[in-house]
C-alpha cells in the first residue's frame, strides 16, 4: 500500500462485499490517505498494517489538535476499526491495533424537530401555487415530512417507486436496501396531481427517471430541495437548522409522541439497529417535561417537586 493507494482490497471489499455508497466510500478513502500520509510524514518508512496502536493514538492527537471536531475524528476512528478488523480477518495483521483505541467522548445532541402545530400550519394553511414549481415545492415537504425519507433517498426516488394499489413507496436506502413505506391518500393524490403539471409544464420531455424535478427538467438535485425546505421552514419556525433532516427528525418525533412503536418507527426511518432510533424517545422525553412545566399547576416553580 502507498500514500496513493491506501488499501486497496479494503475499499473494493466494502464496495462490492458492504455495498456502501458511493459517498461512505470516498470518506473511508479519504480518512485511510490521511493516516497514511501522517504516517509518511512523521513515521518514514510505516504503512498502516505496520501501525501499532500509539502510532494510531499519536493520529487521533494530530486530528483533535488541528481542530476537528469529535464527531470527525471518531467517524475517522470507525474507518481504521473496520480497516484493521478485514486485515485481520484475512490473516494480513496477528494482532487488531484498535482494541486500545477508544472513539472520543461526545455530548450527547438531541435532534432538531419542527413543532407539530408550525408543521400543521405549514401543510395545511399556506398557499402553494397550482403550478408545478408549487406543487413540486409542496411534495418535496409532504415527503420529507410523510415518510421521514433521507435527502438522498428523496433525490433517488422514481416514478415507478409508487405502488397507487398499495399505497406504498419504495425507497432505496443505505447498503442499497430497500424499504417499502405506506403513503396516506391525499399524499398519493398530490403525487399524481404533481405528475399531472410535470407532463403538461415540460410537454412530455423532463427526465423521465426521476420523480422530482428541477425547473429545467432535469433531476432534482440537493441545493435545490435545501433551498426549498429552508425557504418554507423559515415561514413557520425560527430554528437556526432548516434542513431536509429536521423534517426527518419531526417525523419521527411525532409519531413516536403520538404512540407509535419504536420498532415501527425504525422500519420506517430505515435504521439497521434499535439504537439509532431510541434518540427520539429523549426527544419525546424532553417534549413532556416542557408540557408539563408550561401546563401543570406545579410545573415550573422551584422549589416544588
Amino acid at each position: 500500500m502507498t500514500p496513493t493507494d491506501p488499501g486497496s482490497d479494503f475499499l473494493r471489499h466494502i464496495r462490492y462485499e458492504k455495498r456502501l455508497s458511493h459517498h461512505t466510500l470516498l470518506a473511508y478513502k479519504n480518512d485511510l490517505l490521511q493516516f497514511t500520509e501522517f504516517l509518511a510524514e512523521q513515521h518514514p518508512g510505516t504503512l498502516p498494517p505496520a501501525a501499532d496502536h500509539l502510532l494510531i493514538r499519536a493520529w487521533i492527537v494530530h486530528l483533535v489538535e488541528s481542530g476537528l471536531n469529535k464527531s470527525t475524528v471518531n467517524r475517522k476512528i470507525a474507518t481504521l476499526r473496520a480497516y484493521y478488523g478485514y486485515l485481520l480477518r484475512h490473516q494480513r495483521i496477528s494482532a487488531d491495533p484498535m482494541q486500545k483505541i477508544v472513539a472520543l467522548k461526545q455530548s450527547s445532541r438531541l435532534p432538531t424537530f419542527v413543532e407539530e402545530k408550525p408543521m400543521e400550519t405549514l401543510l395545511d394553511d399556506i398557499d402553494f401555487a397550482d403550478d408545478f414549481i408549487g406543487l413540486r415545492d409542496k411534495l418535496v415537504l409532504e415527503l420529507l415530512y410523510g415518510t421521514g425519507i433521507r435527502l438522498g433517498e428523496l433525490l433517488g426516488l422514481k416514478p415507478t417507486d409508487i405502488n397507487r394499489f398499495d399505497r406504498t413507496i419504495t425507497v432505496l436506502g443505505k447498503r442499497n436496501k430497500h424499504r417499502i413505506i405506506p403513503l396516506v391518500p391525499p399524499l398519493l393524490a398530490l403525487i399524481d396531481q404533481y405528475e399531472q403539471q410535470k407532463r403538461v409544464f415540460f410537454d412530455g420531455k423532463a427526465d423521465p427517471t426521476a420523480l422530482l424535478v428541477s425547473d429545467k427538467g432535469i433531476p432534482a438535485y440537493p441545493v435545490l430541495i435545501q433551498r426549498i425546505v429552508n425557504k418554507y421552514l423559515s415561514l413557520v419556525t425560527t430554528l437556526e437548522k432548516r434542513s431536509p433532516h429536521v423534517l426527518r427528525h419531526s417525523f419521527a418525533t411525532h409519531l413516536l409522541s403520538r404512540g407509535a412503536d419504536l420498532n415501527a418507527i425504525k422500519d420506517l426511518l430505515g435504521h439497521s439497529s434499535l439504537a439509532a432510533t431510541q434518540v427520539y424517545t429523549h426527544t419525546s422525553l424532553e417534549q413532556l417535561k416542557k408540557t408539563y412545566d408550561q401546563a401543570h399547576p406545579k410545573g415550573g416553580k422551584p422549589g416544588e417537586s
